[in-house]
């Protein structure tokens, strides 16, 4: 699957070069880099291209088999935090009560462990920071998930992701967003890790 971006609205603003091409061959790919510089864009702009959804000024050409829009489920972990939206759990008391009592961490782990896993074979999953809140622990399990959904159920995933574990994995097919000129990205004076940056 090869996505291929001929105009889009915020990446010209962030003065990227057209047409950008994105690789999406391997079953679980990562787009990392710094804060600001285009991963959830384009996350969500690889979403909009899967399901053939027409977006005002964002003009692309995806390459590769169709996907039914059943099919792709993209997950905000800040956005869709289940811990935020109780009331999708009126008829689960259960599961209510263990959102509500359960740490952040702990409800995106059974995310990776009941939810995702219950998704059709071959879905596209896409996930927006899905280590947040996790412990690097955790990130390694979630990778193991990861690679289990890719393995066991056909699963094509593509994350955008500042972690490390999930970055350095030799599984994984990483994008890396730095490599194109964005002005959107921390100034540099800043200041550098370790340095106060407090006058």
């Amino acid at each position: 699957m090869l996505l291929k971006i001929l105009a889009h609205p915020v990446f010209t603003n962030l003065n990227f070069h057209m047409p950008i091409m994105v690789d999406l061959r391997h079953p679980l790919v990562l787009l990392t880099g710094e804060n600001g510089c285009g991963k959830s864009t384009l996350l969500h702009s690889i979403y909009y291209a899967i399901r053939g959804e027409a977006i005002d000024g964002y003009i692309y050409k995806l390459e590769g088999e169709a996907v039914e829009p059943g099919r792709v489920f993209l997950f905000d972990a800040e956005q869709h935090n289940p811990r935020a939206h109780l009331e999708f759990f009126d008829n689960q008391p259960e599961m209510k009560e263990f959102i509500r009592m359960a740490s952040h961490g702990q409800v995106m782990l059974s995310m990776f462990r009941e939810t995702f896993p219950s998704f059709p074979d071959g879905t596209v999953l896409l996930l927006d920071e899905p280590e947040m809140a996790l412990s690097v622990s955790n990130q390694r399990r979630i990778l193991k998930m990861l690679l289990e959904l890719v393995d066991q159920k056909n699963f094509r995933i593509i994350a955008a992701t500042h972690s490390p574990v999930l970055i350095d994995a030799k599984e994984t097919y990483v994008i890396d967003m730095d490599r194109h000129i964005n002005r959107n990205v921390v100034a540099a004076d800043f200041g550098v890790e370790g340095q106060s940056t407090i006058q």
